[in-house]
């Protein structure tokens, strides 16, 4: 098996291969700007990874890897012009930098290029391809339609939370390892396991990114920590401190996420302390082990080596490991 690094830099090769400028500039520079701004680039490793996983050429999904970062930045287009985010990866926003007719109508062009990629492939194959990313991509709009209606929802619940980060973020994990499997021709059981494998990781991903964003080192996260605290997300920690607070506990939260201070440093750390102090943050940490235990057990199943599933647990502990 190749490393992470060895997938994300043959990824990035063939990425900087099929982009270039064309015309309409204004259509496509947007496009080239936001694919070139980097991130993790996780969700195309797991389609190659998992190509590989189950013995065929991790090459030979590099079209499916693609549409997989296409669609994912597309939906990061339209969300920071949903937000009005200024910033993305440390760099100016599609609509900051360009407009937000510019930042809809690259992003719709994005969308587009994502299914194109897909046509590369043998008939049954992107069929299979078609239907899943389908799926997946109305999913991911009911997810992001959840979260926006939780910013004006003072009854959000845990189990609706759940769903809201599965649907706007896990899926999408799911689906980009089942496209490898698809790619490989895996058996249909497991390649619905391997999707259940990323779609748990997934979870496991959001729930310690929402712990990171209030507890992460601020060298090494990448951005502003407490940032959620800052713009009064609901998390799942603040929900749970929601449930386990006292009165003064829940009264001093909802205070707290009703105001918007010319200094946040205080508002920061007074709800970190009742974050803590609730057992908030103990759930939390427990909640992302339960999922990635989940995900873990669906290795169990897998018609694959056992050196193989050892790969994909150990790119699930690293994940589970991160401080960024």
């Amino acid at each position: 098996m190749h490393s992470v690094d060895y997938f994300r830099t043959h990824f990035v090769t063939y990425l900087e291969e099929k982009i270039f400028t064309k015309e309409p500039k204004n259509l496509y520079d947007p496009i080239t700007y936001i694919l070139e701004l980097g991130g993790k680039r996780l969700r195309p490793v797991l389609t190659l990874m998992t190509a590989e996983i189950f013995n065929t050429d991790f090459t030979k999904a590099l079209d499916a890897a693609l549409a997989i970062e296409v669609f994912h930045n597309f939906s990061l287009v339209h969300d920071d012009i949903m937000d009005d985010a200024p910033l993305r990866r440390g760099m100016p926003s599609v609509h900051e930098k360009w407009n937000i007719n510019t930042g809809i109508l690259s992003g719709d062009a994005m969308l587009i290029n994502a299914y194109q990629l897909f046509e590369n492939y043998e008939s049954e194959t992107f069929r299979a391809l078609a239907q899943l990313f389908t799926k997946t991509a109305i999913e991911v709009c009911e997810g992001q339609q959840y979260d926006m209606d939780f910013e004006t929802r003072d009854d959000v619940t845990i189990p609706e939370y759940l769903k809201m980060i599965d649907y706007k973020t896990a899926v999408l994990v799911g689906a980009a390892m089942k496209m490898g499997g698809i790619i490989a021709k895996a058996s249909q059981e497991d390649q619905n396991r391997i999707y259940d494998f990323g779609r748990n990781l997934g979870i496991a991903f959001q729930l310690q990114d929402d712990y990171l964003d209030a507890f992460g080192n601020p060298e090494t996260f990448g951005k502003q920590v407490g940032g959620d605290i800052i713009e009064n997300k609901k998390t799942y920690l603040y929900l749970r401190a929601l449930e386990l607070g006292t009165k003064s506990q829940v009264r001093e939260l909802t205070d707290l996420y009703s105001i918007q201070p010319n200094d946040v440093t205080h508002k920061i750390d007074t709800v970190k302390e009742v974050f803590m102090d609730t057992g908030a943050v103990t759930d939390a940490k427990s909640a992302i082990s339960e999922y990635t235990q989940k995900a873990f057990k669906v290795l169990e199943e897998l018609n694959i080596p056992t050196e193989n599933k050892k790969v994909l647990r150990e790119f699930g502990e690293g994940l589970m490991q991160r401080e960024v």
